[in-house]
């Protein structure tokens, strides 16, 4: 089952723009390229309840007031930072929302389990063969 695409309006993004510790040498001292993007998960209406519990659960580390945070200053323009950091938050977002595959219980075979004790024993022999017999 593949998540579906998500489409975030722009009314529920936040900017912000700082100046830049990246590339760009003195075009970056006056200029604010660095771009922080900031998402309320809460007031979203992009999601339903369940996709955002989900989103919730798998994103916890990054959410901070239900509102995820995202930086980008990898690029000298502020048009390209907004770019990735738009592109970032839906490949987050996306990630999130794929269900975790369900594990199919497995069995070692006989033969695996025979093969694990028959080691076992030969190292067990090498070791009794190296003890002093008094």
């Amino acid at each position: 089952m593949n998540a579906r695409r998500v489409r975030i309006p722009d009314e529920e993004l936040s900017w912000k723009f700082t100046r830049s510790s990246g590339p760009g040498g003195q075009h970056v001292n006056t200029s604010d390229t660095r771009v922080e993007l900031r998402w309320s998960l809460e007031d979203t209406a992009a999601l339903d309840d369940a996709e955002k519990q989900r989103v919730r659960e798998r994103l916890r580390s990054r959410l901070r007031d239900g509102t995820i945070t995202i930086v980008s200053s990898q690029y000298r323009s502020q048009h390209r930072n907004r770019e990735a950091a738009r592109a970032r938050l839906t490949v987050l977002v996306e990630s999130a929302m794929v269900p975790a595959k369900r594990r199919r219980p497995t069995r070692v075979s006989k033969a695996a389990d025979q093969r694990r004790l028959d080691a076992k024993r030969r190292r067990g022999d090498i070791k009794r063969q190296r003890r002093m017999e008094p």
